[in-house]
């Protein structure tokens, strides 16, 4: 399955939540994903990977991001 994230960095609270449906028509699988890591080494990547991992409750290695490394925006597959 793909999902659509969108990354907000040097967040309060780490959380992940539906997008918005105004924006998105199609918005089961388009996310947005609040992380306290900054953009520094993959750090944020891989909290991205963790977080995702726990909302869906699979094993982070099942996850794995496809598109958007250095990108707000990524595409991940689960």
């Amino acid at each position: 399955m793909k999902i659509f994230v969108k990354v907000k960095l040097k967040a309060r609270e780490e959380k992940v939540k539906i997008a918005n449906p105004k924006l998105f028509e199609n918005n089961e699988n388009h996310f947005e994903v609040f992380v306290k890591e900054p953009p520094l080494e993959g750090r944020a990547n891989t909290r991205v990977i963790e977080l995702i991992s726990e909302y869906f409750k699979v094993a982070p290695s099942k996850v794995k991001i496809i598109q958007g490394f250095k990108s707000r925006e990524k595409v991940l597959e689960i």
